[in-house]
This record gives structure tokens, sequence and C-alpha cells, in this order.
């Protein structure tokens, strides 16, 4: 059974920093495509970043590139997000996800995305 959870969220000042974890449980985060997707109500869910170490692959949307870094550690089977220079419109609900592996190396991170697996979700929220 693969499982993602997700934990770190908060609320916080902007220009502060927060990092999320995702925990995954079933599924080799080495060998498979994770990413962190956040969500405004009224918006939709959109990808922010994506890790696939099989595909060498790292990518992030436009609006957070150069302030979010994603990474992943093999030995807790985790796949963390660094988040800097915190803006108010950063203030969503964030998730991790497991991509299709194939649309993670033929889709723009901007596209709609398969996704196999979804966690619940930790809420972000930041102030001016």
């Amino acid at each position: 059974q693969v499982q993602l959870v997700e934990s770190g969220g908060g609320s916080v000042q902007a220009g502060g920093s927060l990092r999320l974890s995702c925990a995954v449980s079933g599924r080799n985060v080495s060998r498979n495509c994770l990413g962190w997707f956040r969500e405004v109500p009224g918006n939709g869910r959109w990808a922010v970043a994506r890790i696939y170490s099989a595909g060498n692959l790292i990518d992030y949307d436009d609006f957070v590139k150069g302030r979010f870094t994603i990474s992943q550690d093999n030995a807790k089977n985790t796949v963390d997000l660094q988040m800097n220079s915190l803006k108010p419109d950063d203030t969503a609900m964030y998730y991790c996800a497991a991509i299709w592996s194939y649309d993670c190396l033929s889709r723009s991170i901007s596209s709609p995305l398969e996704i196999n697996y979804w966690g619940q979700g930790t809420q972000v929220t930041v102030s001016s």
C-alpha cells in the first residue's frame, strides 16, 4: 500500500521560510517521480516542483524558481520542499504526489500531470 504523508506546514510572515516533508511508504523515492503541488480554493491544484532521480529531472514552476528547493533523502525515503522568501501569494494547501513517470519526462511542470497517489495536504499561510 502506497502512502504519502506531509508535514511541516504552518504560518509564517512574508520573507520567512518553511520546510515541508513528505514521508513515502510503498514506493522508493529514488526510482519514482515525486512532486509538490499547491491548491488555492477556486484556482485548482498546480505543481510547484518535481524530482525524478532516475530521469535526472528536477524542475520548478516559474513563480517559485530560485526560492523553493526540492530534495529527496533516500535513506529516510522522504521528499522535502524548502521554501524561502515566502510571499503571501504562496499561501495554499500543499500536497505531495507520486506522478506517473512518463508524464514527468514528457510533459512540462505546468501541464496537466497524471497522479498515481496524493498525500492529504498541509496548509501553508504567509502573512504580510
